[in-house]
């Protein structure tokens, strides 16, 4: 069965659940159940949701997607924030924003579990989300994995949490989505889920909320039982508005392009609203989800999502920038906002906004830049600012090599930090300016770059066995940067003694010859940061003795062991 990983704390925000090999043959055997027995959502036949007559003011759905009060489609690009743990944070909705993103999905509490946000906090959350024109889910996380989780609270204590905001909700439809309850079931018995997500939908309803409402599925967000696949559209029907969005969580539940376009397009077939709500992809011992299949997909099917999470993560694996310091961007931070099919390339910004507005000019060109502060792995640039009949909303970054371009970094400033680079490298940047209405300038002219080398010796290894059995065992190295810059694009070098081989990595990449191994690292471990540390872990094989590598090179250069 799948269990959590974490439970949630305060203060950080949780991995979410990974599988087993039984819970992936359980939730093939539930698919196909699902579609054999009931028939459920199978696009050969599904029937196209009702469309009720009632809409709502603002947001709402018409023909099974999401639009604005004007009729025009909204898909949303944006990510997750942790605002009920870091309430000091909320300027993060700046950052955000420069980073090309149309939505926030915001956490908050009910009191259940976490203490509860104010009136006034969720007021001023709101009033920060349209001050930085995007668009605002609102969600209470107390509910998570309820009926597994002791600690989370119901759909139905949420739904008076909601009751008890009206009079700061009221009137805002136009620019917000209430969540009702983060992944409100987890594995035990999660058939439970279906009538109390009716009963809370109801619940809003007859208290007058005329908001467009999102459902997260069972299974800890990630239905692999196939509850609210089957029961969709009973549940869409129970909203006599028909202003329903229903959120699928995607973790290494959905490892395989298969698994991702099936369930995604069975919703999409029957007109039935749906988008990512939470998605991850770095790897873990629990498996490697397909973001890159998450976001192709829902760009194609033009239906939205949400990444998890901009920062605070208790494992920083998925946190977009580390210590909510857009400087810090990540390599999962750069999948999602400047990657194919990112934020960068497929948000538009809502029109309630001014988004496509009607202005056409577009800002002229920035100035050169110009580099300083240039380590092995960063550097900063700064560049004379653009001018625009309206006004400049920020600034993308871009790597030119040869032809083709990268965006690398956003500021709504004249000058950012771009990070990850790696060391002893040759780089060229240029930059361009937008405007709200999303007029793009003329690209500035370009500026070299070389990053210092990596020092050498500035590291510590720690290896350790997890676990062992008869011919085989776990394994577990922990690199730490001591040094005072960043290490992007590192190689770890070492040697077995006693003949033990890696078979299985997580964390990095593998090479073995003889006993010598060197590992190379995954996408989201590729950058150390200064005084930090990444973790890989590996299966292993071995004979009677399994003696510990005692010395470690990074680089080249050779690691203090321990």
């Amino acid at each position: 069965m799948l269990l959590p990983t974490a439970s949630p704390i305060p203060g950080a925000a949780v991995r979410r659940t990974r599988k087993s090999p039984l819970s992936t043959l359980l939730a093939r055997l539930a698919a196909l159940i699902a579609l054999v027995v009931l028939g459920a959502l199978c696009p050969s036949a599904a029937q196209a949701a009702e469309e009720p007559g009632t809409k709502a003011a603002g947001l709402h759905i018409s023909d099974g997607r999401l639009v604005e009060g004007n009729g025009n489609d909204f898909v949303m690009r944006g990510v997750n924030h942790a605002h009920t743990w870091y309430p000091n944070e909320l300027g993060s909705l700046a950052d955000i924003k420069a980073q090309g993103a149309n939505t926030v999905r915001v956490v908050l509490a009910d009191g259940h579990r976490w203490t509860a946000n104010t009136a006034s906090d969720v007021a001023n959350v709101i009033a920060q989300c349209k001050a930085n024109r995007l668009i605002c889910v609102l969600e209470v996380h107390d509910t998570t994995g309820y009926g597994e989780d002791s600690a989370a609270g119901t759909l139905d204590q949420a739904a008076d949490y909601w009751i008890g905001l009206k009079s700061v909700l009221a009137g805002q439809e136009n620019y917000i989505v209430i969540n009702i309850g983060n992944e409100p079931w987890g594995n035990t018995d999660p058939a439970g889920w279906t009538a109390p997500t009716i009963a809370a939908i109801q619940k809003l309803r007859n208290a007058g909320f005329e908001h467009t409402i999102m459902v997260d599925a069972p299974n800890w967000g990630q239905d692999w039982q196939q509850v609210m696949r089957t029961n969709a559209q009973s549940v869409y029907a129970a909203d006599t508005t028909g202003n329903l969005i229903f959120s699928i969580h995607m973790y290494s539940v959905f490892d395989t392009a298969a698994e991702i376009t099936d369930y995604l397009n069975a919703f999409v077939s029957a007109k039935l609203p749906i988008l990512i709500g939470e998605f991850g992809g770095p790897a873990d011992q629990w498996g490697d989800p397909d973001e890159d299949t998450m976001m192709a997909t829902a760009e194609q099917l033009d239906i939205g999502y949400l990444a998890w999470s901009w920062s605070g993560n208790t494992d920083p694996i998925l946190d977009l920038v580390l210590n909510f310091d857009p400087a810090q961007m990540t390599s999962w931070g750069q999948r999602i906002f400047n990657g194919a099919n990112g934020i960068a390339q497929t948000a538009k910004e809502a029109t309630v906004f001014g988004g496509g507005s009607g202005d056409t000019q577009a800002p002229t060109a920035p100035g050169t830049p110009t580099a300083s502060a240039v380590t092995a792995t960063s550097a900063n640039l700064s560049w004379t600012a653009s001018t625009d009949n309206v006004g400049v909303a920020g600034y993308d970054v871009v790597r030119v090599s040869g032809g083709t371009e990268t965006k690398v970094a956003a500021s709504t400033a004249n000058s950012v930090t771009v990070t990850g680079l790696t060391a002893g490298t040759a780089y060229s940047f240029a930059v361009y300016a937008r405007d709200a209405a999303g007029n793009r300038s003329a690209r500035s002219a370009t500026v070299s770059v070389t990053t210092a080398d990596t020092p050498a010796g500035s590291c510590s290894v720690g290896y350790r066995v997890v676990g062992e059995w008869q011919g085989g065992f776990q394994g577990e190295i922990a690199i730490r940067n001591t040094g005072t810059s960043a290490v992007s694009g590192w190689k770890l070098a070492f040697t077995f003694a006693n003949g033990q081989t890696v078979s299985n990595m997580w964390g990095g990449t593998a090479a073995q010859s003889g006993g010598a191994v060197t590992v190379t690292p995954a996408s989201y471990t590729n950058t150390i940061p200064a005084g930090g540390s990444v973790t890989v872990g590996f299966i292993g094989s071995k004979g009677a003795t399994n003696t510990a590598p005692t010395a470690f090179t990074l680089n080249g250069a050779a690691c203090v062991n321990g």
